[in-house]
């Protein structure tokens, strides 16, 4: 008997109709190894998630389960992972992640493996191996293959104090398609340590955004509350992380306590 060829439509990323449409995407970064933490996440609204493979405890295991959780939703699954080499994005896209996102993507030749690691020959050099990415995606494997290139988003994090000279060249490779500005590690860069709110790392933030500013690549950022978020998307941010998984559970336990036990 013949093996059944899977009938469902290609799905595509739909965070590049967003953009398109010039919407702004929210998403959150989950650390933690749980598929019921993402099951709930994938079903709260957020458009993507970026399971974090560089400081979170996930390994490929993990990532996998996670990714897999969010099928049948609406929620478009990124990894983030822990080194610049194209390696680095192998296992994720070929567990089924949407797209890959490169810390300290700080020059052209950073910018270019990033693209590099996520499009197939003659485009990149990304080699074949999608056992399970299909399976994410409800598509055959022929099909997944045809469309990946197009589907799958090539992420930079500019988040180094190095990189703000450089920003513009990074944001002119062709084929990236998103930058986020990672304030912790770029005001760790400046000797600042969590203190990202400084004048100095605001002023180096502005710099990289009126960089980002006017090019095709999608500007992301962090916003944690409504005034914030709306005052990026002025500024032209198409892609906002509302938080980790660990701080919105701190921070509505927080809420729901401070409402019940009443001001002090």
């Amino acid at each position: 008997m013949a093996t059944s060829r899977i009938e469902q439509a290609p799905q595509v990323n739909r965070l590049r109709s967003l953009w398109a449409n010039g919407g702004c995407a929210f998403g959150a970064i989950a650390t933690i190894p749980s598929v019921q933490s993402v099951q709930v996440l994938a079903r709260s609204g957020l458009d993507f998630m970026i399971v974090d493979m560089e400081h979170g405890p996930i390994d490929a295991s993990s990532a996998h389960a996670m990714i897999a959780a969010t099928g049948g939703t609406p929620l478009v699954p990124l990894v983030r992972v822990a080194g610049k080499e194209q390696w680095h994005a192998k296992i994720p896209l070929d567990l089924g992640a949407m797209g890959v996102c490169f810390p300290m993507t700080s020059c052209r030749v950073d910018a270019e493996n990033v693209v590099k690691a996520v499009r197939y020959p003659p485009r990149g050099e990304r080699y074949w191996g999608p056992f399970y990415a299909p399976l994410r995606w409800g598509m055959a494997m022929r099909d997944y293959l045809d469309g990946a290139d197009d589907e799958v988003l090539a992420i930079g994090v500019i988040e180094h104090i190095d990189a703000v000279e450089t920003a513009a060249e990074v944001v002119s490779t062709p084929g990236l398609d998103v930058v986020f500005i990672g304030p912790g590690d770029l005001a760790t860069s400046m000797g600042l340590h969590g203190r990202s709110e400084h004048p100095d790392v605001q002023s180096a933030i502005a710099r990289i955004e009126q960089a980002v500013q006017g090019s095709p690549v999608v500007l992301g950022g962090v916003a944690t509350n409504a005034d914030q978020a709306r005052a990026m998307i002025d500024r032209g941010y198409r892609a906002l992380m509302i938080g980790f998984d660990w701080s919105l559970l701190q921070r509505g336990i927080a809420t729901t306590l401070e409402g019940m036990r009443g001001p002090a």
